[in-house]
């Protein structure tokens, strides 16, 4: 082969290395997998028509949570039927059924008689809630309970996927068995038990409002904002992207609430740039997922996630915040470091600086925060209740968003994110919804116990095994689940099995480790969205894609464990039995130990500390790292042994080498 041929060969293969997927191709990839994507197309009037329906619904749920009194049931009844109608205004039957401005005639009869069914408890609920169990005596109305609940099964089987549809059909056909029909029906349609419980209404009252929020936020730019922030701060260090990748997807996730929709966001700026400097396809788009689904983690706001914990675990929400600090410094220290590892064993550089934001500027955009800042405040303070806050807080956004000259908000912005938020709401509602059957099932079987008693079997009464088979389940129920409703979903199922006095997880760790869990299905083969959406940019393989995600994520697989059986991880002092004045010594130690002990994780996963390492020190990295993540001092002196002496082994051997 001639010589300039190898250079046209090799600048081909070069620009292979460095493509990145387009829009159509992620849209491609996220309607092969993600059932959220598989919406139906709109053009002209009839797509004015759609959106504004799903503007008016948004409007409505600000002004309702707000300002509606009056029975519970008809507020969430009236709600559950809005969901109906633009569910399948926007989801059709299957996959590619993409014919633009068609809602086939089964869709209609589902849509009204599913809503209708909603809207005639709403209408009529003082009424049927006189006649109590005594409703199910009338054959119309079992008819209207039976239409409500397919209608909302099937639009969960369209927009959230099988998973969850497979554990509450399971439950359902368990209840029927053992409970009389009547009781059934009356208990998951007619009352507070069911399909109207805790879920849907903390999603009614308080998600759909963050919701919103959220798509006010991003029309601000202060997603472009984190990204040069970001860019700022590590973007001229060795393999600067990737380290901006993380940041920037840390700070936009914990606002976003959607790991696959931020993935999408800031994975479109910053996987070309990681693939220009040199990262591989699958590390590029790994190293974007695990950062972006870390973004549910992150306090003070964690996706919505903080206020819900909040609500289900009864303690303040600048507790729960304060509470999420440490695990989600050790989950973001994790990646850093091993996209630093990886730097440094490819010799990868960072950008020019001369081409880098400057800090000085970007802090002329600082008052871009100020929704956040105000939010957190008012919350932290407790002002007034969560949905108040958050509804001055989309004003707020909008009086920002006139503010910032570069990218000003506008009617039509504000419109777009009034349809953002209803269409977002949906998938949230209606999982849900089915995580409100799940319990109702629970709840009138006695189901708990039995469940309880069953784990406690099969783990022996070992409480590492109850966790093990707790963890499988909530990456299996979490798949393809919006995360906000994902929590909504363990705190329904997981958690109580966690918190019962067999298993004897304290009640925060139990909750901090379902959510945990619940977050991490994003990137967990084979449902692993937000890093398949990762794949689609960077034109990587999917499943490399998830594998490498994982492993980049080990952090969030280990630290659930640990403060399960250490609360002080979570600063639960009372829990794990610590007081007076070794609190702040306790934090210290916890704090120091713990990123160290990541660190020697990361590089044990990694196999690179100023150069290769060998099985064994790669062995005794993994055990030191471990070591120094459990709160001990027996176990943070062997573990700084372990991770200590391999770290000044390899360095005395680099020095060694760059002397000779």
């Amino acid at each position: 082969m001639e010589p300039n041929e190898k250079e046209k060969l090799s600048g081909t293969q070069l620009e292979e290395d460095i493509s990145v997927g387009t829009a159509a191709d992620v849209d491609e990839v996220m309607k092969k997998y993600d059932r959220e994507s598989n919406t139906r197309v709109y053009e002209g009037w009839q797509m004015w028509v759609v959106k504004t329906i799903m503007a008016a619904f948004s409007a409505y749920c600000i002004w309702a949570t707000l300002f509606m009194t009056g029975l519970l049931e008809r507020r969430l009844t009236l709600f559950l039927g809005m969901i109906i109608i633009i569910g399948y205004l926007n989801y059709p039957i299957k996959k590619g059924s993409v014919r633009v401005n068609h809602v086939p005639f089964y869709d209609w009869i589902i849509m009204i008689l599913g809503a209708g069914s909603f809207f005639y408890f709403a209408v009529n609920a003082q009424d049927i809630l006189k006649l109590a169990t005594r409703v199910t005596n009338d054959p119309f109305m079992v008819a209207v309970a039976i239409i409500g609940v397919l209608a909302l099964v099937e639009l969960c089987r369209r927009c959230v996927g099988l998973p969850i549809l497979c554990v509450a059909g399971a439950l359902l056909v368990y209840t029927f068995y053992n409970v009389r029909f009547g009781k059934v029906i009356y208990d998951l349609f007619y009352t507070t038990n069911g399909i109207m419980g805790t879920p849907i209404k903390v999603c009614s009252t308080y998600i759909v409002v963050f919701i919103i929020f959220g798509a006010f936020l991003e029309r601000t730019g202060i997603a472009a904002f984190f990204i040069d922030v970001a860019n700022s701060i590590a973007g001229a260090s060795a393999g600067g992207p990737a380290k901006v990748a993380v940041i920037s997807s840390a700070l936009c996730g914990m606002v976003s609430g959607s790991s696959v929709g931020n993935t999408v966001t800031t994975g479109s700026v910053t996987i070309p740039m990681m693939k220009k400097t040199g990262y591989k396809g699958e590390f590029a788009g790994a190293v974007e997922a695990a950062a972006s689904t870390g973004g549910q983690i992150m306090p003070p706001i964690m996706g919505a996630a903080a206020f819900l914990m909040a609500e289900y675990m009864g303690i303040p929400y600048a507790e729960v915040a304060m509470k999420a600090i440490l695990p989600a410094v050790l989950y973001f220290t994790g990646i850093y470091i091993a996209v630093h590892l990886e730097a440094m064993k490819l010799g990868l550089k960072g950008m020019p600086r001369e081409e880098l934001p400057k800090m000085g500027k970007l802090m002329k955009k600082i008052y871009l925060l100020t929704p956040l800042v105000v939010l957190v405040v008012m919350v932290t303070l407790n002002m007034r209740t969560m949905q108040f806050c958050a509804s001055i807080a989309i004003l707020i956004t909008i009086l920002v968003g006139l503010i910032n000259k570069d990218d000003r908000i506008t009617l039509m912005k504000i419109f777009d994110a009034m349809e953002a938020g209803g269409k977002g709401t949906i998938t949230v509602a209606v999982a849900c919804a089915m995580a409100g059957i799940v319990a109702g099932c629970i709840t009138s079987t006695g189901l708990a116990s039995k469940l309880i008693t069953a784990i406690v079997a099969v783990s022996g009464g070992h409480a590492i095994v109850a966790l093990f088979l707790t963890m499988i389940c909530c990456i299996v129920l979490g798949m393809g689940v919006p995360t906000t409703a994902n929590y909504c979903i363990m705190a329904s199922t997981c958690a109580p099995i966690l918190i019962s006095p067999e298993i004897g997880i304290p009640v925060v760790a139990a909750h901090f480790f379902v959510f945990y869990f619940g977050i991490v299905a994003d990137i967990t083969p084979p449902v692993a969205l937000a890093a398949y959406a990762g794949s689609a940019i960077a034109k990587s393989p999917p499943m490399k894609t998830a594998l490498n995600a994982t492993r980049l994520a080990i952090a969030a697989f280990i630290v659930p464990y640990i403060f399960a059986f250490s609360p002080a991880m979570l600063f639960d002092f009372t829990s794990a039995g610590i007081s007076g004045v070794m609190v702040p010594v306790t934090v210290v130690q916890i704090c120091i130990t713990s990123l160290l002990g990541i660190f020697g994780v990361a590089a044990a996963l990694n196999g690179y500390v100023y150069g290769k390492l060998n099985p064994l020190f790669r062995i005794l990295m993994a055990i030191g790292g471990l070591g120094m993540m459990i709160p001990g001092t027996v176990t943070d002196l062997i573990g700084l042994v372990l991770v200590g002496g391999t770290y000044l082994y390899q360095r005395m051997n680099y020095k060694r080498s760059v002397a000779a």
